[in-house]
């Protein structure tokens, strides 16, 4: 019987990039089985140990960037120099994880207090034993990644099942990992559609990472329920940039137009809304409306913003432009092309507030500029979606406590997007963006799960036996009275 396979189609000209097996239950349990086997030995390495496979790792796809980045192109359509920057963060994230590994998760030493001073205690973190990572298409490196290298650092066995739109990129990952020596069986892949993410979910698998659309999060968050296998879930946003009236406009603009139209707008933690105070409303207006006017969207190589990679999610950038218009906003600059997945840099002003352009995630090359009368209302209504993932502050005086006010996982002041390039701090958001962290220390503890060891150095009063005395108990009450009255 053949095997049923799927062909991953560019999104540049429509070729074929290549042809993938669809893996149903089956094979996936099989290839889970496989990295199940493979954890011990991938765990006794140690810390050493498998920090030396990641940095080879690590290496080798710093001297092969610019393959993987031709990849990449092919299967999403972003600019090679998109691409590139993807690497090199990721980069970052790989040697940040096999350093930290053991400052993080290492075993430490516990107080055991007064009553228990006999005790040595210790807490020591233990990986899940087989990680399913189940992965997006917009960022098909630096993303899943965040979530891989952690898994493999913290001693994990790696299952990936990147986006259907992308298994190119995926498959190149695993097949450089076993290049540099790195068992096949601890990063393994498995491709599909979304059956196949769901029977990654279901084939006992100790932990699940997932990025993607909340509505998918959903749906794994019901699959992993099944079997109580726990999930970090990093889904959509509608993030938000605040502009004070004391900001560098000439930044703000700037960042303003990189975080909404870079990766043609398909960026979970990309700007979608600005907030901009009324006392420089117009001056900011005038300055990103020219730096828009210098984006060229094309599939061409110099082409400055790419095609969208999923299709269909053109209708619902189209929806969300019409409905902005239709609900009163002003469009500025762009709007729906009538075909094609090729969108011009959109810049709207204006838009009521429960517009969908503003209240849902779009993921597309769109941008809703609004005035406020104070800050305080900019972060209002900010705040005043369903999302909380991240956001932007530009302001001199009152960043930090801007930033304090919005509801998010991941803030900037004066930059956007900055905190995702800093291996050490944690990624993901609140409400509907998920919950759970990748990067960081945070990230690395969330591939394992604490285990506290007590030792008893010497014997001591003995409260826990079923022949405790009489007398052992009065002395109990005077140690109660003692101690805590």
């Amino acid at each position: 019987m053949t095997e049923p396979t799927f062909d991953s189609l560019s999104p540049l000209d429509g070729r074929v990039v290549g042809t993938f097996p669809i893996h149903d239950s089956e094979d996936v349990q099989k290839v889970v089985e496989r990295a199940r086997t493979a954890a011990p030995e991938w765990r006794t390495l140690g810390f050493p140990g498998r920090r030396s496979i990641l940095v080879a790792w690590r290496r080798y796809v710093a001297r092969h960037a610019a393959e993987l980045a031709g990849v990449m192109r092919a299967e999403t359509g972003k600019p090679l120099g998109d691409a590139q920057l993807e690497i090199l963060l990721a980069l970052d994230h790989i040697g940040w994880a096999a350093k930290n590994a053991e400052r993080v998760l290492g075993r430490r030493r516990v107080p055991s207090g007064i009553l228990m001073l006999n005790q040595e205690s210790s807490v020591e973190r233990v990986p899940f034993g087989v990680v399913g990572v189940i992965g997006p298409w917009n960022y098909p490196v630096f993303t899943p990644l965040g979530s891989i290298t952690y898994a493999l650092a913290a001693g994990n066995t790696v299952v990936f099942k990147p986006s259907e739109y992308t298994p190119a990129v995926g498959q190149w990952l695993a097949r450089s990992f076993a290049e540099v020596g790195g068992d096949p069986s601890v990063f393994q892949l498995v491709t599909g559609f979304g059956a196949t993410g769901s029977a990654l979910c279901r084939a006992g698998v100790g932990k699940i990472a997932f990025t993607g659309s909340t509505a998918t999060g959903k749906v794994v968050m019901a699959a992993c329920a099944e079997s109580l296998t726990p999930v970090v879930i990093e889904a959509g946003g509608k993030d938000a940039l605040l502009v004070d009236e004391d900001a560098d406009l000439d930044a703000a603009a700037e960042a303003a137009v990189w975080g909404a139209y870079s990766n043609a707008g398909q960026t979970c933690i990309g700007i979608e809304r600005v907030y901009v105070h009324e006392r420089v409303y117009d001056q900011f207006m005038k300055k990103t409306t020219a730096r828009v006017r210098e984006i060229r969207a094309g599939t061409d190589e110099k082409a400055t913003l790419g095609p969208i990679t999923m299709p269909k999610q053109t209708a619902i950038i189209r929806d969300h432009i019409a409905d902005a218009v239709s609900s009163g906003g002003t469009l500025v600059l762009g709007g729906a092309p009538e075909r094609g997945v090729v969108f011009p840099p959109t810049l709207l002003r204006d838009v009521p507030e429960f517009s969908d352009a503003v209240r849902e995630e779009t993921f597309g090359p769109t941008l809703v500029v609004n005035r406020v009368a104070t800050m305080d209302e900019a972060v209002e209504r900010a705040n005043a979606v369903r999302y909380g993932l991240s956001g932007s502050v530009f302001s001199r005086k009152h960043g930090r406590d801007l930033a304090s006010r919005i509801r998010g996982g991941m803030i900037a002041i004066n930059s956007v997007i900055s905190f995702a390039a800093v291996p050490g701090l944690p990624f993901g958001g609140v409400g509907d963006s998920g919950f759970g962290r990748i990067h960081g220390d945070d990230g690395l503890r969330e591939f394992t799960y604490p285990k506290a060891i007590t030792r008893q150095r010497f014997p001591l009063l003995t409260l826990t036996s079923m022949r405790r005395s009489g007398r052992v108990d009065r002395l109990v009450g005077r140690i109660i009275r003692l101690l805590f009255g």
